[in-house]
């Protein structure tokens, strides 16, 4: 079904994971997609290669969401390919960073960890706007953390996620008189290099064990639910922030 047929969708941090499994879905519904990756262009081109051999159309764009500059090319790349109209925009950027308690973080790492997941929404965002008109969907990149404080040492992450919660019911006031809906996804446990790096293969178990469906999420269900997000199917919904986790964590 190309329930997103002509539409034109931004997807931050869509090399690798959950971002590259959201950019693939939204091409398979029709939507032509500006893939932005970080730092790796061999990750960028897997991501491409995979919604060209789903008979996609999209273009891979590299940049750091946490510099202004980069985020301006961005936008402007997108708008340059595929003309002055953006409809969709997915805010996947974001990360762990580190596991410290709060002796051992420092305001330097604080405020690293707050712009890598809150304000790269932000100016994302504020950058897309001026292109988005009536029928525009935002999505954006909450966690489980953000409704429960996190696991042990994640405790900022869980603030910068709490955070874009916040921001996401904020700007649905204030764009839905345009037409434009802003909505976030909270994942729980989600199988990812995300948790290969920062969690420990028994604590991943035990949460697996404790999680009424007895498993791990994967990023092709996550995928599933911003697809709907984005899509017409969700007209009357904004500022919400959907859980997806498994029934680990019912707000």
């Amino acid at each position: 079904m190309k329930s997103l047929e002509g539409k034109v969708a931004i997807v931050t941090g869509g090399g690798r994971d959950i971002g590259r499994a959201v950019s693939v879905e939204l091409a398979e519904h029709g939507a032509k997609v500006v893939v932005n990756y970080f730092n790796s262009k061999e990750e960028g081109a897997a991501t491409l290669a995979a919604i060209k051999d789903a008979g996609g159309e999209a273009t891979a764009i590299p940049g750091d969401m946490t510099k202004q500059q980069d985020v301006d090319a961005l936008v402007a790349k997108a708008v340059e390919t595929y003309g002055d109209k953006i409809d969709i925009l997915v805010n996947v950027v974001g990360g762990l960073v580190a596991r410290k308690t709060i002796a051992e973080a420092d305001a330097d790492w604080f405020e690293f960890v707050l712009r890598l997941n809150l304000t790269t929404t932000f100016m994302t965002t504020k950058a897309v706007v001026p292109h988005m008109g009536e029928g525009g969907s935002i999505v954006n990149f909450a966690s489980q953390a953000g409704r429960d404080g996190g696991g042990p040492g994640a405790w900022a992450y869980a603030c910068s996620k709490g955070a874009v919660q916040t921001l996401t019911r904020g700007l649905s006031k204030e764009l839905g008189p345009s037409g434009i809906r802003v909505n976030c996804v909270c994942p729980g446990m989600i199988a990812t290099t995300f948790h290969d790096t920062f969690t420990k293969d028994e604590v991943r178990a035990n949460v697996a064990a404790a999680t009424p469906l007895r498993r791990e999420g994967m990023a092709g269900e996550v995928a599933d639910l911003v697809a709907y997000l984005a899509s017409p199917e969700s007209s009357f919904v904004t500022g919400t922030s959907v859980d997806i986790n498994g029934g680990t964590y019912f707000s």
